[in-house]
């Protein structure tokens, strides 16, 4: 039951999408919940105050001096809400969060709130990119700020990329979740995990963030190949231990991206995750993110071949017999090899999963792809696929680590400390 007590003091900034906050205000009225506005100057040249005041029936804060009944508005806005989120929030503006600037009722607020501090950023995509805004982000969440992270798309300037405020409900969503305890701050989220992933731990669970500000790719799962619309080539890997690796590196600070084939697994929290199926979209999605990334794991299990011609439609017996009886295959790309030899100053990892001769091949491979670490297994005779376990052997240009059956978790952890200590 929602408490009907709660406060969202809502803090809005000057940013195009100033005009979706009328509609965050409505989503968390219909819930019950008590909405106050505060709102910098350059909000106010976007959407009027009139408009929030109207819809929360509610005084709008606006300047440190504006309501001559009480002399020190930002601390009772401070100490009246039971969260501030502050959505859109420029660049500008978390910034001087950030550096403790209180140059006004919003900035000066936020320095004096107890309460959880939420931001959602707005921005063109090169300002959300840019290092100086992405420093500012990490430093806030290692102060316990959580993030709902910018949603990807055509932005208002025209620009395609990262930039553009979650839908309203979606931000609702979280924000009244992290009031009701179903989830915990100090977090990133996306806007698809923040409204179907509320329940799974966050960054800050883990205690170690060591790995704020890197970025990190993962690919997981299998690849599947279509022979015609209904049948297809794939695999038996699960994406367990991709996925342990996008989660781990998520709790300790890293911006992960989860390039994932079609897997029976819930999203990790805290991670973008990008679904593909065959080996070319692997390829094609692995490409996007690689050249900004610190460090890259090739977990998923790719098709080494698939059919040389895919049919449109489904291939009938009795009818399509000379078809069925023949499939003529091809070789997929091979992404390890292909992003390895494009490293410049990424780690890459790969993965190597044997039925015989587990390190001659690993270390046949580590060298082929160009790659610093393999990560190899032995599979076969109902091992490793689909377990929560695994033994695994570290293969680098300094030697071979072993490591004897343990939860894919607690390898995840040290794969990504070995990972990172090459470099």
């Amino acid at each position: 039951m929602v408490n009907q007590q709660k406060t969202v003091l809502l803090g809005v900034t000057g940013c195009i999408a100033a005009y979706k906050a009328c509609e965050i205000v409505r989503a968390f009225q219909k819930a019950g919940y008590r909405v106050k506005v505060v709102m910098t100057e350059h909000a106010t040249h976007f959407i009027d105050p009139t408009t929030f005041r109207a819809l929360t029936r509610e005084p709008v804060g606006l300047g440190l001096f504006d309501d001559p009944s009480d002399p020190i508005h930002h601390i009772s806005l401070a100490q009246e809400a039971d969260v501030f989120l502050i959505a859109p929030c420029t660049a500008n503006v978390m910034a001087k969060i950030t550096y403790g600037l209180a140059d006004d009722l919003l900035t000066t607020t936020a320095l004096a709130t107890t309460a959880p501090l939420v931001i959602a950023p707005a921005m063109n995509v090169h300002m959300y990119e840019n290092a100086a805004t992405q420093h500012n982000m990490a430093i806030l969440k290692q102060r316990g700020v959580t993030f709902i992270e910018a949603d990807d798309g055509y932005l208002a300037c025209g620009d395609v990329g990262k930039g553009r405020l979650p839908e309203p409900e979606t931000i609702a969503r979280f924000v009244m979740d992290l009031l009701e305890g179903q989830v915990s701050g100090a977090a990133e989220q996306s806007p698809q995990q923040g409204a179907q992933q509320n329940s799974q731990q966050t960054a800050s669970q883990s205690g170690v963030q060591d790995l704020v500000g890197k970025r990190v790719v993962v690919t997981a799962g299998p690849t599947v190949e279509p022979i015609d619309p209904v049948r297809y080539l794939t695999n038996r890997s699960s994406g367990k231990f991709g996925y342990a690796i996008a989660q781990a590196a998520a709790d300790r600070g890293a911006s992960v991206t989860l390039i994932s084939g079609p897997v029976a697994l819930q999203p990790p929290a805290s991670v973008e995750v990008v679904h593909v199926e065959s080996a070319r979209d692997m390829l094609a999605a692995a490409e996007r993110v690689f050249d900004k990334c610190d460090a890259a794991f090739f977990a998923a299990a790719v098709a080494d071949l698939r059919p040389l011609n895919e049919a449109d439609q489904k291939l009938k017996k009795g009818i399509n017999d000379d078809l069925l009886s023949h499939i003529e295959l091809t070789e997929n790309p091979d992404i390890l090899s292909t992003l390895g030899h494009k490293k410049t100053h990424q780690v890459v990892v790969g993965f190597a999963a044997e039925t015989h001769d587990v390190l001659t091949y690993a270390q046949a491979k580590l060298q082929k792809k160009n790659a610093d670490m393999i990560v190899a297994n032995a599979v076969g005779a109902h091992k490793t696929f689909g377990s929560d376990t695994d033994e695994v052997w570290l293969v680098t240009a300094d030697g071979v680590e072993h490591y004897e059956e343990m939860p894919k978790a607690d390898l995840a952890q040290i794969i990504l400390d070995k990972a990172f200590a090459i470099n």
